[in-house]
């Protein structure tokens, strides 16, 4: 028996471009089993045309109205919880889904069981769907190397950031509902990233090179494609740049906290993975301000590997030894 698939959907005042990403859903290749919709008080016709939408849709529609506005991370929280389905797939209100978006992510976890998660790339486009030429991955940096790290099975280590994966291309299998609801309010990472660092953490994740939906780039959207900060400028700029290690330890602090209350026996060997990083993150947080006094802890973190494993490598060892004298990190 093939597999439930439910679409979960957050609306705020989304009538100038719901209708088109409705009509992108109808028209998928596999249609879900169901499309939940979470509105979260919009002022605008959205819930209209969301009802109209349910009237004539070849699969059931169920539109909750929020009774106050809960913002979008708990708005996706509430459409996550309410989905039925085995497969659970993402869905904001202005993009437009190519038509074999779920057909190719429910056959990409069909051929690997083992994968709680799968993600696609996306073709950027402006508001008015004409291309831009570029593609989402390009923005987030998930690149060749990013690429070899999931496939060796080290997803948990490059998502903590929580920029690569991008919910609106992403599907998930259900049973890990209870893993990452509720999602945090409280962090620098939303949801997309949060369910991507935590089925990481227990499962393995798999990707589709192939831009399976329109990401549309608005002025009114929340999120949208927002450039990564890279590696611009070499070494030496590098050491002159600001590292998030108080958000990075926040975030990891918190998943640990997470799996070892729900992740059960397959998360043991996740929370010591986070713990070996967050080490490794608390000690760069701590580098003292002299140059010649931090040799010893960044020699320390080159002995243990870890700068390979959860840095740069060498490159972010001397960045370290070459940071301005004046506390920035």
């Amino acid at each position: 028996m093939p597999p439930r698939f439910s679409v979960a959907m957050c609306t705020y005042n989304g009538a100038r471009f719901v209708a088109e990403q409705l009509a992108s859903v109808a028209a998928q290749t596999r249609p879900p089993d169901e499309l939940v919709v979470c509105d979260d008080r919009s002022r605008d016709e959205t819930c209209a045309l969301v009802e109209e939408f349910a009237r004539r849709a070849p699969f059931p529609v169920r539109l909750v109205v929020n009774e106050r506005n809960l913002g979008s991370t708990r708005n996706f929280g509430r459409a996550v919880s309410l989905c039925t389905g085995d497969l659970i797939a993402l869905a904001d209100q202005d993009d437009v889904w190519l038509p074999a978006k779920l057909e190719r992510l429910e056959g990409r976890l069909a051929a690997r069981p083992s994968a709680g998660l799968v993600f696609t790339d996306a073709e950027l486009v402006d508001e008015r769907l004409r291309p831009t030429g570029r593609r989402l991955w390009e923005l987030v940096e998930f690149g060749p190397r990013e690429q070899r790290m999931v496939r060796r099975g080290r997803a948990a280590d490059l998502l903590l950031p929580g920029w690569h994966v991008t919910g609106a291309t992403m599907a998930f299998r259900a049973r890990f509902k209870e893993l990452v609801l509720d999602f945090p309010e409280d962090l620098p990472i939303i949801h997309d990233g949060w369910i991507a660092l935590l089925i990481a953490s227990v499962s393995e994740v798999d990707f589709l090179a192939e831009p399976l939906i329109r990401y549309r780039q608005h002025a009114g959207q929340q999120v949208g494609a927002k450039e990564k900060p890279g590696p611009a400028g070499g070494v030496f700029a590098a050491s002159r740049r600001a590292n998030p290690y108080d958000d990075l330890i926040r975030i990891a602090e918190r998943a640990c906290a997470r799996l070892s209350e729900r992740g059960g026996a397959a998360a043991h060997g996740a929370v010591r993975r986070l713990d070996a990083r967050l080490r490794h993150l608390r000690a760069r947080a701590a580098l003292p301000a002299g140059r010649l006094s931090r040799l010893p802890p960044v020699l320390r973190e080159l002995l243990t590997l870890r700068y390979h494993h959860y840095s740069n490598g060498a490159r972010s060892a001397v960045k370290d030894l070459l940071m301005e004298e004046n506390g920035n990190q």
